[in-house]
């Protein structure tokens, strides 16, 4: 509650700040196109989730970031949709994975996590023969 209310705070004080600068039209403007390119986003997240699930089949991302791309890339759509310029800051940023990486990492505290392969010890060999192959 105290970070919507933080982050409410933030978006009143920016957007006021800056429509004051740039005045009512061009603000309508901008909460008008930045709605139009976070649609588009969100009508085109098929296509980008397509894109980074062949991405993680041929191995070239690992799940973590696959889940985080997605998740950010779908946030920061949201974000564009709402209006306010802070928000729309933030909807472009997340747009680029490194930054979104970032904030999970600097403000949300998450942390990545190595796997290790453990080695069993325990686990027996074995080797299967075919009963026909042995006539």
């Amino acid at each position: 509650m105290i970070y919507f209310l933080l982050y409410l705070f933030v978006e009143v004080m920016v957007t006021s700040n800056i429509s004051g600068e740039i005045g009512g039209l061009l603000t309508f403007l901008e909460i008008i196109f930045s709605a139009g390119v976070g649609l588009f986003l969100l009508i085109n997240f098929r296509y980008t989730v397509n894109q980074s699930m062949s991405m993680l089949m041929s191995g070239e991302m690992s799940i973590e970031e696959f889940q985080k791309l997605s998740l950010f890339t779908l946030l920061g759509a949201v974000l564009l949709i709402i209006p306010g310029f802070f928000s729309d800051m933030l909807g472009v940023a997340l747009q680029f994975s490194f930054i979104g990486t970032f904030i999970a990492k600097k403000i949300f505290k998450l942390k990545n996590k190595k796997y290790k392969r453990k080695d069993n010890d325990d686990a027996i060999d074995v080797e299967v023969m075919d009963i026909d192959t042995l006539k």
